[in-house]
């Protein structure tokens, strides 16, 4: 079951990590020895998602401080090689988090920078259950149904954390508790992360769900076949602004027009109250390949260049709630994380 999966491992003198590129055909390990290969697996997204990229930020210090034992590197050498693994994605808050929780650390050695690094990958477990209650409490309350048909867009389970998952332990949750209907998964392009990740997660766990393309989901919204969308999230700015995955502002503007919740489900070391609205949100640009390629063949004329940016960014006017360990913010109500308001439901 994919609920038992331990997405990272620290495995004494590397990092075993899923490679997600072999789903949903492969249940494929790798283990990482070096900055190069740690860096080439977070950019080819073999390991991706803020909060599983928030524990190998801080795994990855004592990677690279390992590396530099065996290769003789001096003190700057040794943090240059951190800076290139806290910059491998920017638009990821989680990464740069991770690494800055154990840079301080490095003077302590490397068991000290691992025994840190593995207490955040224990806590990211903690703090997915409690979203996930918070959030399912949520919903069933402002719902008012029995049962829920919920929405998602690119993969935040398992795979995209350390265990259980952000919006899709929210789906969890409802399911335990007997009150999921139905889960529509975005297929999320260009790298179906819906398809290939969110989908198989849900089938491992025997949760009822319907793949749709992306292009379907305003109207599935708008046809009232869904309840509440709930997404994930790479950074949220300080006035609740929040960036995802390329696509999620479309499902907000449907769900807004439906008059249903969008629901946003992250960690508080999601929450960047240094970025004040989501203007100031650095969006990352990915290769022409993913957008005009296929498995290898092209499906758009070889001379066309592609607009390929991986994430965008959702007005918190838009945002019916964001759900984090510590509670619910309703944001399009004017609870916003950069005031630390009470959250509205524990």
């Amino acid at each position: 079951m994919s609920e038992h999966l331990r997405p990272i491992e620290w495995t004494g003198d590397g990092i075993r990590v899923i490679d997600q590129t072999q789903l949903p055909g492969r249940l494929a390990f790798e283990t990482l020895r070096t900055v190069d290969s740690l860096v080439d697996a977070i950019v080819r997204l073999a390991v991706r998602g803020a909060p599983a990229l928030g524990a190998i930020g801080a795994l990855g210090v004592a990677l690279a401080m390992d590396e530099a034992g065996r290769e003789g590197w001096s003190p700057a050498r040794l943090q240059a090689e951190i800076d290139r693994i806290r910059d491998a994605r920017p638009t990821a808050v989680n990464l740069a988090w991770g690494v800055d929780r154990v840079r301080p650390l490095v003077d302590a050695g490397v068991a000290a920078v691992v025994a840190a690094g593995l207490e955040i990958v224990a806590q990211d477990e903690r703090v997915n259950h409690a979203i996930g209650r918070h959030g399912a409490d949520w919903i069933l309350a402002r719902v008012g149904r029995p049962t829920v048909r919920v929405l998602t867009h690119c993969n935040a389970g398992i795979l995209a954390t350390t265990a259980w998952g952000t919006a899709l332990g929210v789906v969890r949750e409802l399911h335990a508790r007997g009150a999921l209907e139905l889960v529509y998964v975005d297929e999320t392009r260009p790298l179906l992360q819906g398809s290939r990740l969110t989908a198989w997660e849900l089938a491992q766990g025997g949760i009822p769900h319907l793949v749709q393309v992306d292009g379907a989901a305003a109207s599935t919204i708008l046809r009232g076949l869904v309840d509440v969308a709930i997404i994930g999230a790479d950074r949220i700015a300080a006035n609740g602004d929040t960036a995802n995955k390329i696509g999620s502002l479309g499902v907000a503007l449907a769900c807004a027009d439906a008059g249903i919740p969008f629901v946003v489900a992250a960690p508080e070391s999601t929450v960047d109250v240094r970025t004040a609205t989501g203007a100031e949100i650095e969006i990352e640009m990915r290769g022409d390949a993913e957008v005009l390629a296929f498995a290898g063949i092209l499906v758009a004329p070889a001379t066309s260049p592609a607009h390929n940016p991986a994430f965008d960014v959702t007005p918190a006017r838009l945002i019916s709630a964001i759900v984090t360990e510590e509670g619910v913010l309703e944001v399009s109500s004017g609870h916003v994380p950069g005031g630390r308001p009470a959250p509205v439901a524990r």
